[in-house]
């Protein structure tokens, strides 16, 4: 019994003597500092923070310099991409030196060049195909925001509060847009100047008539509402109009792409499956002129067929 008792005294002492080991080599965790408990003071920046506001400065001094901030952020607001100029040119360099990096390692110098000088094409690309599809959105939505527009004119609302209304109610982009002009209005901007900076942004006709219709109601007067209702049904119908003429020149479209496609195919199917075959055409400068040649053919062969098929109304 008394063999026992000592055993477990002597586990207990040994266990509180690595609890004191452990205590006193392990360091105290790290308290936070009041300063920090304070929303009123501003979190110190880490290294990577300030190497990005570093570089995103410098790309806002290019941009500044070249006088493409204006460009650029009129390119993004079109798009609805929530970037600023310098972010979006910090992005666009970031990917290009990443693209020649990439091809430095995979080919040489002259592909990286290739690579890196597509990035900012292809952002541009994107940046035009987002800004499509949202002014076609927007116009899809835009009968219905008049009438929702003529309905709260007619409950009693003011003008700026129909506005409202379509930025609560209706949905993306065009709640986006309405939501801009009332809070451009909010701080003091003329709401006519807000109107035409949101018709010449999403590219449309029909808003820059109800801007001009607008604009004339505030200086001479008359029913707004029932101006609203006119311009909304002739929209309605011209949508429905533009809904057949693209139906009908689906097929026009779908023969253009096949036709711009095809070469291309083709060309990569017999380098992956005849390369020795295809070696005149990328190793020799006779190939090189032909290549060149056959791009400019097919890029004005593009742009041919793109206008045939393209109706304007």
């Amino acid at each position: 019994m008394s063999g026992t008792l000592a055993l477990l005294l002597g586990a207990g002492a040994a266990t509180g003597a690595l609890l004191l080991a452990v205590v006193a080599l392990v360091p105290p965790a790290a308290r936070v500092p009041l300063a920090r408990l304070d929303p009123s003071v501003p979190p110190a920046p880490t290294l990577l923070t300030r190497m990005t506001d570093q570089a995103q400065g410098g790309v806002e001094q290019v941009l500044v310099r070249r006088g493409w901030v204006s460009g650029v952020a009129g390119a993004l607001a079109a798009a609805g991409v929530r970037f600023g100029a310098a972010e979006f040119g910090l992005l666009v360099a970031a990917g290009s030196i990443v693209a020649g990096a990439v091809g430095l390692l995979l080919a040489n110098l002259v592909v990286a060049l290739l690579f890196a000088v597509v990035v900012p094409v292809l952002a541009r690309v994107l940046l035009g195909v987002l800004a499509g599809r949202r002014r076609a959105a927007f116009a899809d939505q835009f009968s219905d925001s008049l009438q929702l527009m003529a309905s709260s004119l007619r409950a009693g609302h003011s003008l700026l509060r129909a506005i409202d209304s379509v930025a609560t109610e209706a949905p993306a982009p065009t709640s986006e847009e309405f939501a801009r002009i009332v809070n451009e209005t909010r701080v003091g901007r003329d709401l006519d100047t807000a109107l035409r900076e949101v018709a010449d942004r999403m590219g449309s006709e029909d808003f820059a008539w109800v801007a001009q219709a607008i604009a004339i109601q505030r200086t001479v007067g008359g029913n707004l509402a029932e101006v609203l209702d006119t311009v909304g049904h002739t929209i309605r119908e011209r949508n429905a109009i533009r809904r057949q003429v693209k139906a009908l020149s689906a097929e026009g479209r779908l023969s253009a792409y096949v036709l711009m496609a095809l070469p291309i195919g083709l060309f990569l199917f017999l380098m992956a499956i005849r390369p020795e075959y295809m070696g005149r055409l990328t190793q020799t400068p006779i190939g090189w002129a032909m290549l060149g040649g056959a791009v400019l053919l097919l890029t004005g062969g593009g742009f041919w067929l793109r206008q045939t098929v393209r109706i304007t109304f």
